[in-house]
């Protein structure tokens, strides 16, 4: 098949949404179909050079900064009316859309012109994330505003692939009555298979026998990681010497290190950035005796299958995504979120060497669940679906595009 995906984020911007995307997109490609991705381009100097890929096609958009959000970018308009007409002249089978702003514009109007059948993945829960991005405006406000657009654009598609079923039950709330079908995104358990958790700590001059808890997110407001450096303020009075190991980049770092100050924590909590996916991140996973999450905002939460499958004991709250990922998960504790609750799932975890060796044993059984492999045979079943059901438009396409590109 022909598949083209759309998107107004991608690496070098890391997030799960670059990551899920980048997994569709890998194993599509590898089972033999014709994959062409188009995002932003976040300028010289960012290394999304390092991300391009030889196995599959990406075409890169000119887009500028978003003031409230620095890390992102938005396609400049004038680059979606130079684009259309030349998508349009080529054959799609399917149009992929995965974010709602610019890409998602363009994918309905491509659409509109060819009559390709759109899928759009929904991948962030935008109700709950809203508002730590425009803290100004009325909390109320902000969630009508999320629901009426998340149901305008969702109706905007043929159909919708959701995470998870409670995703599912969220845009029933909203009214949506577009079809949808629940598909995680997984990961391919071949890139998991590694990870020296020993190196990472010679490196970092980390203690062999320190314990350690690691959590690895994007540093925001709604990832809720302020609450486990609570936990682990609560956790130094039953271990002295604890680190915490956190991965990855956001606009709450600067926060986040502040807090971690004031909590007393400069001895016990190092942040590492962004780290590279395929070395220094698994080894980051595996140098802890537990990886720990609270976000209440996932849609799926591939951060716990990555752990579940490198073998690390996991604590985390149970939130939408997540409770879809950790039911029944012989490789996890689930706790409320609640600071001496969750300090002392995390504390049994760290004291008992037997419990942590079953929690990491269970661990790689339970990712099979979420591997690519029988995950994308369920989406490619679903394109040809869809367009068998929808044949293309007989008409000349790039006359069509450049008139809606007008």
């Amino acid at each position: 098949m022909n598949i083209l995906m759309l998107s107004d984020v991608y690496f070098p911007r890391v997030n799960g949404v670059s990551t899920s995307i980048r997994t569709f997109a890998q194993s599509l490609a590898r089972s033999g179909h014709a994959v062409t991705l188009v995002v932003p381009d976040y300028g010289p100097g960012s290394g999304q050079e390092l991300h391009d890929s030889d196995e599959f096609e990406i075409v890169r958009l000119q887009a500028r900064v978003i003031f409230f959000d620095p890390e992102d970018r938005l396609i400049r308009a004038p680059e979606l009316r130079r684009i259309l007409p030349q998508l349009a002249q080529r054959h799609w089978d399917v149009i992929h859309i995965h974010t709602p702003f610019r890409a998602h514009r363009l994918g309905v109007q491509l659409a509109q012109a060819s009559g390709r059948p759109t899928v759009e993945t929904y991948h962030t829960y935008f109700e709950e994330y809203i508002g730590h991005y425009l803290p100004w405006a009325p909390a109320p406000l902000l969630r009508f505003v999320a629901r009426r657009v998340s149901r305008t654009l969702c109706h905007g598609v043929d159909h919708l692939i959701v995470p998870t079923a409670q995703m599912v039950e969220v845009l029933d709330r909203y009214g949506v009555t577009t079809p949808s079908t629940v598909l995680p995104t997984g990961i391919d358990l071949s890139e998991f298979a590694r990870g020296d958790g020993a190196r990472f700590r010679a490196e970092h001059e980390i203690d062999a026998r320190r314990p350690t808890i690691v959590t690895v997110s994007r540093l925001a407001v709604e990832k809720n990681i302020a609450f486990l450096l609570q936990v682990a303020r609560r956790l130094i009075a039953d271990f002295p010497e604890l680190m915490f190991i956190i991965a990855g980049e956001g606009p709450d770092a600067e926060r986040l290190k502040r807090l971690s100050k004031e909590f007393g924590l400069e001895r016990n909590v190092r942040f590492f950035g962004n780290l590279d996916r395929r070395t220094s991140l698994l080894d980051a996973y595996r140098a802890g005796d537990a990886f720990v999450f609270a976000s209440p905002t996932e849609t799926q939460g591939l951060v716990l299958i990555e752990a579940m499958a490198l073998g690390v004991p996991i604590v985390s709250t149970a939130v939408m995504g997540t409770a879809t990922v950790l039911r029944g998960a012989r490789s996890a504790v689930v706790s409320e979120e609640n600071v001496e609750a969750f300090a002392r799932h995390v504390g049994d975890v760290l004291r008992s060497p037997q419990r942590r060796a079953e929690l990491a044993a269970a661990g790689p059984l339970d990712a099979r669940a979420w591997s690519t492999e029988g995950l994308m045979e369920q989406v490619v079943a679903l394109y040809q679906r869809l367009a068998q059901a929808k044949p293309a438009l007989m008409t000349t396409t790039s006359t069509t595009a450049t008139e809606l590109s007008r």
